[in-house]
This record gives structure tokens, sequence and C-alpha cells, in this order.
């Protein structure tokens, strides 16, 4: 029966070989050794072995210590790994010099075998607590991050349970939300944001009668009049959540059928008075709602939506984001293709 392998892996750095040689052999048996000797060659071997550890000299030629210790923290591939240096300097100076590069602890020469043995079991058992929180932490993430998508696959869902949309509808038009406050200049994580917030636009829809929802002629004035009022009724659901996520749901329930020129509802906002994300997504609900089959009409052609957005700038829609949209068309195009595709292949959004 072979001796079981060790399972922390520590790299070892000096340009002295009777240093190299010594560190060797206080820790040999115990674990996985890396040797290099200068910082150049340290920083090679980390970004391939990844050591738990790595015992590092200061006084070295070309890259001494302090600059190796900071080119390892400046790496996402080497930066979490906890470096101790190995120095003759005893100095204040000196040590709080070697914390500031990232070192998490000193070993002087000459070293004690014990000593080096103590200090590398207790960061080794450190960094090991470490890893596995930060893997609870990252778990928990997830699985935040899990319920959330789901909370908003049922708000969205629950907005169109009882009218005629079919499909992935809601989440093809959040994918062109997002796309278009990229295009429109949003920062990454806000437009994610907005796409995610997208699908909820309709939730008011819960409140509205089945008998108005279904009918399948126009509307009366009284029971328009009942309809319009799902825009508050989605707000007043999102907005009891204070995230920023459900803050922006919020805006876009209420706001999405304000149109530029004024004429639309609840408020009858025009132009900047209507959130930027609810300008956004109005254009994309409508391209999407033009584009897609419904039970009760076919699909639009590209070309023919196309002339109803444009024909939409300035009354319907904010111009300057409908001249974004035909600026990144190929771009909504792709989009629709992939989204077509997921609907055809029975895919579900999440």
């Amino acid at each position: 029966m072979t001796d079981k392998q060790p399972q922390w892996r520590i790299l070892i750095v000096d340009d002295e070989p009777n240093n190299l040689q010594l560190l060797r052999q206080i820790l040999k048996g115990k674990y996985q050794l890396s040797m290099a000797t200068n910082g150049a060659q340290a920083i090679e071997i980390a970004q391939k072995v990844k050591p738990d550890l790595i015992l590092l000299d200061i006084m070295m030629p070309e890259l001494d210590g302090y600059q190796t210790c900071q080119k390892l923290k400046s790496s996402p591939t080497t930066h979490e790994i906890p470096v101790i240096f190995i120095t003759a300097k005893t100095d204040v100076v000196d040590e709080k010099k070697g914390f500031d590069v990232g070192a998490v602890d000193y070993i002087t020469k000459p070293v004690s075998g014990p000593i080096v043995q103590a200090r590398v079991e207790t960061h080794l058992s450190l960094y090991d607590q470490q890893r596995a929180m930060q893997i609870q932490v990252n778990l928990r993430t997830k699985e935040l991050a899990e319920s959330q998508k789901a909370a908003i696959h049922m708000l969205g869902e629950a907005g169109h349970y009882n009218d005629t949309d079919t499909g992935l509808h809601i989440w093809r038009m959040a994918a062109y939300a997002g796309l278009l406050a990229q295009k429109a200049g949003w920062k990454v994580s806000k437009a994610k944001q907005l796409e995610y917030a997208a699908p909820m636009h309709d939730t008011g829809k819960i409140g509205i009668p089945d008998a108005i929802l279904k009918k399948p002629g126009k509307l009366n004035s009284e029971e328009w009049q009942i309809m319009k009022t799902h825009a508050q009724i989605g707000y007043d659901i999102l907005s009891k959540s204070r995230t920023p996520l459900f803050q922006m749901a919020a805006e876009v329930a209420l706001c999405h059928h304000e149109k530029w020129d004024g004429t639309g509802y609840p408020a009858g906002l025009s132009e900047t008075d209507i959130p930027e994300s609810a300008r956004i997504v109005a254009i994309a609900d409508v391209f999407d709602a033009l584009t897609m089959k419904r039970p009760y009409k076919e699909a639009w052609p590209i070309a023919k939506a196309f002339e109803e957005l444009k024909l939409g700038r300035g009354k319907h829609f904010d111009p300057n984001l409908v001249e974004c949209f035909f600026d990144h068309q190929l771009e909504f195009l792709r989009v629709k293709e992939q989204w077509d595709v997921r609907e055809q292949n029975g895919e579900k959004a999440f």
C-alpha cells in the first residue's frame, strides 16, 4: 500500500539554493513542494500549479519579494494565495511594507523548523476555512439568484396567465429591452437589471377581470378604463419591495403605456418625464408584439414592424431610442432569431 499523496501544495521561492534545500527538508513529506529561484519563475509556477501557500524570500535580484508579491496579488489567478515572507529583515518598516503588498505573515532568518511548520499549518488552516466559507457564500448567492429568477418568472407569467399572450413573449421582449438599454449607454449591470425587471411589466393584469382580458372584441369605454388600471395595480404590487430590481420593475409597470407625446396612460406623462426604463420597454414590447404570432393574428413581416416603429417615433416612442434601435437592428434580429429557435424547440425561459 502506498502512502497517501499530500494534498496541500506549497511554492518556495528563494534565490539561495541552501535556503531552498533547508525549507524543503523542513516541509517534505507533508506537502507537495514546488521550487523557484526568482520572482519571474515563481509567478509562472504559481499560475500553473496554483499552490495553497507561497513562502517568498524578499531579497532577490531583478524582481524582489515585494514586487513579486504585488504581481501575484494583481492576478485573478493567484491573488487569493496567502504569501509568507522569509527574510532577514526585522525592521518594523519592512514588515509594514510586506503587509501592505499583501503578505499574511513573516518568518525571519535563520529559520526554525518548528516555527516554519507551525506558521505553515496555521495559514493553510485559515486558507482552508476561508475557501470553505467562500464556497458557502457562492452557493447561497446562487440560491438567492435562482429564487429571484423564480419570483420574476412567476410574476411575469401571472400577468399573462389569463390573456392571449403565448410562448416566450415576455422573455424575448426583456432581452430586447436589455440590449436596447446597453446600446443607449446604460452600464451592463443596470441593463441586466432592466432585462430582469421587464418581464414583470404587466403584473397588474392579475387584477383585471377575465371577462375583460379575454373579450374577443373591442373594449367599451368602461372596460377600457378598467383595463388601464393594470399599470397602477402592477406598481402597487411590485413597489412593496425596496430592492433596486423591484423598484425598477414597479417603475416600468406604471409607465410603460405612457407615450412620448403625452397621450398615454395612466398619468399622461410626456418626453423625458417618462422614466427611460419604461421608454425602452415600450419599444421592446411593441416590436415583439408585432413580430410574434398570436391566436388572433399572424406575425407581421419585419419590414412592416420596422415601419410601425418609425411611424411612432416622436409620438408613441422616444425618437432617440428608436434611432438607437435602428442603428443596431441586426443585433435585435439576432436576438429574435435565438429566442424563436428556443420557442420552436419548446424550451423554457429558465
